[in-house]
């Protein structure tokens, strides 16, 4: 081989070197878009994730709150029919007059027809 041979094959070489490291970089450039891209679409992501987090939260806290409030409801009405069912069996033992829980729903819908057997009113 000729000395300008070796030389222009030398050139080609470190023309195909360069070109290569130029795309060696062009690569690593857009994978590092590619990992910005990533970031900045998981960062929104996440960012949606906690405020639906925050809405799920304050809402449970709501749930548990109307909960308690019911269950306090339920044992006020479970004291008071109590109370009533009391009330109810001495009158009857004063009065000496029994009626069952069939009496008392005839006599409730006799005097009130349109509240059905479920009006709201404890036997």
């Amino acid at each position: 081989m000729s000395g300008s041979e070796m030389e222009e094959r030398q050139r080609k070489r470190k023309l195909s070197n360069r070109e290569s490291a130029r795309r060696s970089r062009m690569r690593k450039q857009q994978h590092l878009q590619d990992l910005a891209n990533q970031v900045a679409h998981l960062t929104k992501d996440n960012a949606e994730i906690v405020a639906q987090v925050e809405a799920l939260s304050q809402h449970h806290q709501r749930l548990e709150a109307e909960n308690g409030d019911l269950r306090e409801q339920a044992e006020r009405l479970e004291r008071r029919m109590q109370s009533l069912s009391a009330v109810l069996r001495l009158a009857e033992d004063l009065g000496g007059v029994a009626m069952d829980e069939q009496g008392m729903l005839q006599r409730r819908r006799e005097a009130f027809p349109s509240m059905g057997d479920d009006g709201g009113w404890f036997v």
